[in-house]
């Protein structure tokens, strides 16, 4: 059974599930997740826990081993699985499928994966966790969602903050949500449970965005002009160095050209998209950018890719910054004037 982050707390009211999994790319709200699955585990009697960190090399008959194993004080007993690369391989869908066909009693086991493609939902050990457990994915917030979760964030320590003030707080801190919780307790503990104007927000919360060079794409393929400025100068000022941008934004270039290539060839549309890793929370800015971007535009952009890799190299006069900038304005089919 899949449920929703927010759901998670009514669902361990009703009753506790043999098997949960904890999916996504959002740490805060992962860890707390599993930190509310732990505590509710030992309310009801989970004393016992053990942890196993899968990497390479990992032993998977560890698990089973734990699962058959009694207890010496025949407590039940929690196994904490933390699978950092969301895949567990051959070995360890095998080990997976047997355990949740082999339920052991009084064992709950909590599994921590990172981002699971949509397509590997269709898999056995997933498929079979699916129907005895529950599966929560988490996902970075945006837009409405990240607002109604600094409300409620907020409101959990008696803050009451002007839309305005959340607004900014937003813009400030996003893309980051362990950096948001952070300001809330110091706006918190600075003044304490109260209705906060704009102005106080301000004041206190730093500007703690976390902007990477796959948020850039996204913007230059949304056309978001104000939010791709603000990218590039955090970027630069964070000391990150010019190729690798670079790469991103030729990458993505190159995937559009190849995808309109094959769709141009009558491929169909959902292979094409899958081939080139093209998923469901990007299907619509992908399009929206091969509607707008012919073939000409884009290999303009490699043609300034191949420019901004000359001046990183000394190999051409100019900033390679204000080169990837253009770059970024021509994604974004904004006119630019060359000088």
């Amino acid at each position: 059974m899949r449920i929703k982050p927010e759901q998670l707390s009514a669902s361990l009211q009703k009753n506790m599930a043999p098997v949960y999994l904890i999916t996504g790319d959002e740490p805060l709200q992962a860890t707390e997740l599993a930190d509310a699955i732990r505590k509710a585990a030992r309310n009801e009697g989970y004393t016992t826990r053990e942890v196993f960190s899968v990497d390479i090399g990992f032993a998977w008959e560890r698990l089973a081993f734990s699962a058959e194993s009694l207890s010496i004080f025949a407590d039940k007993k929690l196994l904490d699985l933390r699978m950092p690369s969301a895949s567990p391989g051959t070995d360890g869908s095998k080990a997976l499928i047997t355990y949740c066909e082999r339920l052991p009693e009084d064992t709950l086991l909590l599994i921590t994966a990172g981002k699971i493609a949509s397509a590997a939902f269709k898999s056995r050990w997933l498929e079979k966790l699916d129907k005895i457990g529950v599966i929560i994915q988490v996902w970075p917030l945006e837009g409405q969602d990240l607002l109604r979760w600094l409300r409620q964030r907020m409101q959990q320590r008696g803050l009451d903050a002007e839309p305005e003030g959340v607004r900014l707080l937003a813009s400030r801190i996003e893309g980051n949500m362990l950096a948001a919780a952070q300001e809330i307790e110091k706006l918190y503990v600075l003044y304490g449970a109260r209705k906060l104007g704009a102005q106080q927000i301000l004041d206190v919360v730093a500007d703690s965005s976390r902007y990477d060079v796959f948020k850039l794409v996204d913007s230059v393929l949304s056309c978001d002009v104000d939010r791709i400025y603000k990218i590039v100068l955090s970027l630069r000022a964070e000391g990150i160095v010019a190729p690798v941008v670079l790469w991103a934004l030729t990458r993505e270039a190159r995937t559009l050209i190849k995808v309109r290539v094959a769709l141009a060839q009558g491929q169909n549309r959902e292979m094409v998209y899958r081939s080139n890793q093209i998923w469901d929370k990007r299907r619509l800015i992908v399009e929206n950018a091969l509607n707008r971007l012919g073939e000409s535009e884009l290999n303009q952009i490699l043609a300034m890719g191949a420019k901004a890799d000359r001046q990183v190299k000394g190999q051409q006069q100019g900033d390679a910054w204000e080169t990837l900038l253009a770059i970024c304005f021509t994604f974004a089919s904004v006119d630019i004037v060359q000088v």
